[in-house]
């Protein structure tokens, strides 16, 4: 009886989607940092910072979280490529596939309370167009890490390819 058909992706395309997934965290993480917007008052200017807020912290939490174990795993992937031996055997192949799945989840999530916190301003905030720019640069910003999510998640599924076939 012959072995059932293997299914692998060439290391080089793991590489590619951890880079992209790095790329999008990255501008994601640079556009809600220096999300800013100054309201004029009758006394003092007031300004409002994305940080103000806790979700969007939440989202530059989960997108500095993600940049680090993207950049680790990139580093073990660049390992791969270059030598093809694994770094760590079967047990980083586990670790690549519960830290993927975690990652990408975890990352969805701030993205997720991103968008919530952008859709209460908006409704908070219906008459004014004062604060449009600041909440769709918030919206950019949670639109880059689902795009993140989607190149981590398929890094998941590529991951699983990887896990050792048991009987």
């Amino acid at each position: 009886m012959a072995p059932p058909p293997t299914t692998t992706i060439p290391p080089f395309v793991g590489l590619i989607i951890r880079i992209l997934t790095l790329i999008c965290l990255l501008i994601s993480l640079i556009v809600i940092a220096t999300n800013t917007h100054t309201t004029r008052g009758d006394y003092v200017d007031v300004k409002i910072k994305s940080t103000d807020f806790y979700a969007y912290r939440y989202l530059i939490s989960t997108v500095v979280i993600g940049i680090a174990y993207t950049l680790l795993q990139t580093a073990f992937t660049i390992f791969f490529v270059s030598t093809g031996n694994r770094l760590g055997g079967e047990g980083l192949c586990l670790f690549d596939f519960y830290g993927d799945k975690f990652i990408s989840c975890f990352i969805a999530t701030g993205a997720a309370a991103s968008f919530g916190m952008t859709e209460d301003l908006k409704r908070l905030l219906q008459e004014s167009n004062e604060l449009d720019k600041f909440i769709n640069t918030a919206n950019a910003a949670a639109s880059l890490c689902i795009l993140g999510f989607c190149f981590s998640a398929a890094s998941s599924v590529f991951s699983s390819y990887a896990l050792p076939k048991r009987a």
